[in-house]
């Protein structure tokens, strides 16, 4: 039975762009805190002690538990959203945890690694399990001929806020503290204060979808009604046989994707690069995806969704061969440049691929499937750039193993018949709406 949850009250386009908010101000967290700034400042600064190239181990081993984390909780959460109606407050339960863990790394300082990983564990894996339920929504706020578009926005949005946030911590580090540690720290709390000021809009305009009971028993407790409803899903597994196959493709091509996003600052600060060419590459790769990201949401309207990540992945392997050669700052420039091409428009498309094959009804449930896929992709990169730069005592040659994943991820992405997946999404639609 699906229950109406609630009338909407505002138009398509800004429930559009309260649902981007949302990307504008999470995002702080992924540029700031897990890409730019905690990196450089945890190897360099708060775990400088710590011998070789320790930080960077202890670094990658952190990433890969807290994706781990998210990967674990995301289906039952996610069911237990559908079940309830209640993706919005789920949401808001675990932005407010990140904002709260960001918030606290104000204290953060030399000699701190173990409290500055905690701090980032919790923050790491809360922003994660948000997203469940952010990317959940997506289906419910796009039209279907328009979720490519709004995806991709969502991420260009994204990189804007981001990048905006990251320039002015950028003039904080740089500029009105850089004869001390205040500089970082500060930013580390002015990505707290952003995340939570833009994820209002998104809770205050964005409509709750309905809740879906059907097939639960009556009188069940919403844990036990999510594990039933997984349960259910992996009877029917035959019957979303396409949208399966297209996450194990997604599990291996973006665990390539996740790896570049969070080992590339500590890698080029480990092989000599300065934090001013760190932080400002990245910064522009945050503009530069801005353009390219809603230039994808364009351009696969016309080539196809499947063949624009083709063609995304194909220039990610070619950002990995150049990254085991890179030595200069000019080099980690260029590669900045050549990831803000793609990789907001590569995850943007895989995302609504992944919504247009979704049903509806269960959006939050296959999402915490999704975000599995997402997460544990993430988990087997890091952790294997750990490994295999302990192993040698250099992280040069981690670099080369993220190949195979772009290469097994393009085979298995061409294998998938996205009309049929999308024929048995429509088709639960249909049934739904007549449940109503």
């Amino acid at each position: 039975m699906v229950k109406t949850k609630s009338i909407l009250r505002y138009t398509y386009e800004q429930i559009v762009n309260a649902w981007c908010m949302y990307d504008w101000g999470s995002s702080a967290f992924s540029t700031t805190v897990e890409s730019a700034v905690l990196p450089v400042y945890f190897e360099q600064v708060v775990a400088a002690g710590l011998p070789g190239n320790t930080a960077t181990v202890y670094w990658g081993y952190t990433n890969a538990v807290a994706l781990l984390v998210v990967a674990l909780l995301g289906p039952i959460l996610g069911s237990i959203a559908d079940y309830k109606g209640n993706k919005k407050s789920l949401l808001a339960l675990f932005a407010a945890l990140g904002i709260v863990a960001t918030a606290l790394m104000v204290f953060i300082d030399v000699g701190d690694w173990l409290l500055a990983l905690v701090l980032f564990l919790i923050g790491s894996a809360s922003l994660g399990a948000s997203y469940v339920f952010y990317d959940a929504l997506l289906p419910h706020v796009a039209r279907e001929d328009d979720i490519d578009y709004v995806s991709s926005k969502g991420y260009a949005w994204g990189y804007l806020g981001g990048g905006i946030l990251l320039a002015i911590n950028i003039v904080m580090i740089q500029v009105i503290w850089a004869d001390s540690t205040w500089g970082t720290r500060l930013s580390f709390f002015t990505v707290a204060v952003w995340w939570a000021i833009f994820t209002l809009p998104l809770l205050r305009r964005v409509p709750e979808p309905s809740a879906y009971t059907a097939g639960i028993e009556a009188d069940v407790s919403a844990l036990a009604a999510g594990f039933q409803r997984l349960a259910q899903t992996f009877r029917e597994i035959r019957k979303y046989r396409q949208l399966f196959l297209f996450l194990i493709a997604f599990w291996v091509y973006n665990d390539g994707i996740g790896t570049i996003i969070k080992m590339a600052t500590i890698y080029g600060s480990e092989i000599g690069i300065g934090m001013a060419d760190l932080i400002g590459a990245l910064l522009l790769t945050q503009f530069a995806g801005i353009p390219f990201s809603l230039m994808f949401g364009k351009f696969s309207s016309r080539i196809g969704t499947r063949r624009a990540i083709t063609i995304g992945l194909g220039w990610y392997t070619l950002i990995t061969i150049a990254g085991y050669f890179m030595s200069q700052p000019w080099h980690f420039w260029v590669l900045a440049l050549m990831v803000g091409m793609v990789q907001g428009g590569t995850q943007a498309l895989s995302r609504s691929l992944f919504g247009m094959m979704a049903p509806k009804a269960r959006s939050a449930e296959f999402f915490g499937f999704y975000d599995v896929s997402s997460k544990f992709s993430g988990i087997a990169g890091p952790a294997l750039f750990a490994v295999v730069g302990q192993l040698t005592g250099s992280s040069r040659l981690s670099i080369l193993a993220i190949i195979a994943f772009f290469l097994i991820g393009l085979l298995l992405l061409n294998r998938v018949d996205v009309e049929e997946g999308r024929r048995v999404a429509q088709a639960e639609n249909l049934a739904t709406m007549g449940a109503e």
